[in-house]
């Protein structure tokens, strides 16, 4: 069987480079770090995780929690490392960023049918190839696509949040609590703010001197992932009913609820390391220290292990420069996976580069791939970059993984029905697409159970950690 190239060892890359070479085909993976490292990028392991270190809700009844499941029974090794790499964060698959990325870069270059290349890729090659490069994809490439698409390729800005380091956050301030009691006592930490201390928040973030783009760029936000600031211009209560929001909080010193807070998540399973949920930003580095630290509550003493900062990303306009088999219309030979094709998140981008290996092995077999139902998260996702989902006029972007990308429910139901409806039936159209294409499924989990309303993250089995030997690759080739 030839060799496939991959180009980027990002989540999607990585993903899909596993899954070739676990079915017996020799990759050749295009990595660009350390020769060349993006201004979101710090560390030279694969699959880097450069803005949360949350892949998001675990409960397959929201529609990421679903893709979490699907992507487990279909064998994904980025959801292997998840599990291996997880820290407490309520009801949430967060990681520890560091053990996630390493483990994933051990088991890459550890695997006899890779070949991990460092260099920057700067044009697409010639032969059967998967793009995974992202949303910081390099100029040199990013001019070869946009001669092969036309103006298909856009770009849009995104922006991470700050970490702080957890001895330096004022514990007499700070109170342990999830959300609504989901999850362990200590997965989150809370700063709260009185209605003064948000107003002047709100105040000095309107104020705070931005990271401006150059004159020639338009800067284009993705939804999902709004720099705070741009928030708070948008009213005064915007953040207090957005990442601030106190609802399921109660602080224990007095028995109310806050008027507004700021969450801390875990970035480690020591708490060395903390995540300001929610705080994406584009305001400069001496600006968020002078108004995080002066006028959070608890954080006036902080240590900055990372400030927040804005970057570009790029992106493609899939419904139109996307054939049906995820490869270029004007070069057939080149597949996308990942952020490129307008999916945002790191499973989505998972996701993305599992279907994109499939594909590719179909080819190398001359065979019909038969995509995962839109009724499936993996499928819904599919119907987001093919343009399915979204009304004639529609302006492509990046989204994520959501219910109302898959398509409406045809029996009756009442509206507190909906999502379990849909996992259940999500759950009997994964299995018949496996079962029709001869793909293995591990066992389905149970349906998830509720307490006071509220569901509970779905039971999962330990794993081994990832240096644990693993059996020969097979002589067989899975589909």
């Amino acid at each position: 069987m030839q060799q496939v190239i991959v180009i980027g060892g990002g989540l999607a890359g990585s993903e899909a480079s596993l899954l070739l070479a676990g079915a017996g085909v020799r990759v050749l993976l295009v990595e660009q770090k350390p020769v060349r490292r993006s201004p979101a990028h710090k560390s030279d392991a694969l699959a880097e995780l450069v803005c949360s270190n949350s892949l998001r809700s675990d409960n397959p009844e929201n529609a990421i929690g679903l893709l979490h499941e699907e992507l487990r029974r279909l064998g994904s090794a980025v959801l292997e490392e998840a599990d291996r790499a997880r820290v407490p964060a309520g009801d949430a698959l967060a990681v520890d960023r560091v053990a996630f990325s390493e483990a994933l870069t051990r088991r890459i270059a550890g695997h006899p049918n890779i070949e991990l290349r460092k260099e920057e890729a700067t044009a697409l090659p010639d032969q059967i190839c998967i793009v995974a490069t992202g949303p910081l994809t390099g100029e040199g490439l990013a001019r070869s696509l946009a001669q092969a698409v036309g103006d298909s390729a856009l770009a849009f800005y995104d922006a991470i949040a700050p970490i702080v380091a957890g001895d330096s956050v004022d514990q007499s301030v700070a109170f342990r609590q999830s959300r609504y009691g989901k999850g362990g006592g200590d997965d989150y930490l809370n700063l709260p703010l009185s209605r003064e201390e948000y107003e002047r928040f709100v105040d000095e973030l309107r104020a705070g001197g931005k990271v401006e783009p150059h004159a020639f760029e338009e800067p284009r936000y993705f939804e999902g992932c709004l720099p705070i600031e741009v928030m708070a211009a948008r009213g005064r209560e915007s953040l207090a009913f957005g990442p601030m929001k106190p609802v399921g909080l109660v602080d224990p010193r007095t028995g109310r609820r806050p008027y507004a807070v700021v969450q801390l998540r875990r970035e480690d399973r020591a708490g060395t390391a903390w995540n300001l949920v929610g705080f994406q930003t584009r305001l400069t580095w001496p600006e968020q220290k002078r108004i995080f630290s002066g006028c959070i509550p608890g954080l006036r003493s902080a240590e900055w292990i990372r400030l927040g900062q804005v970057h570009r990303n790029t992106f493609l306009d899939a419904p139109r420069s996307l054939a049906p088999d995820g490869s270029l219309r004007a070069r057939p030979h080149v597949f996308c996976a990942g952020q490129i094709t307008g999916v945002e998140g790191y499973v989505e981008s998972a996701a993305s580069g599992h279907i994109a290996a499939r594909r590719v092995l179909a080819r190398l077999r001359g065979e019909q791939f038969a995509p995962p139902p839109g009724t499936t998260a993996l499928g819904a996702l599919l119907r987001h970059v093919t343009g399915e989902a979204h009304p004639p006029g529609y302006e492509y972007q990046p989204t994520n993984v959501v219910f109302a990308l898959f398509p409406p429910l045809e029996e009756p139901h009442r509206k507190h029905e909906r999502k379990a409806r849909l996992l259940a039936r999500a759950r009997r159209d994964l299995a018949e697409w496996a079962r029709a294409g001869g793909i293995l499924l591990s066992p389905e989990p149970p349906l998830p159970t509720r307490t006071a309303g509220v569901p509970s993250p779905p039971a999962r089995t330990l794993l081994p950690p990832s240096d644990t030997p693993r059996p020969a690759p097979s002589s067989e080739t899975p589909r």
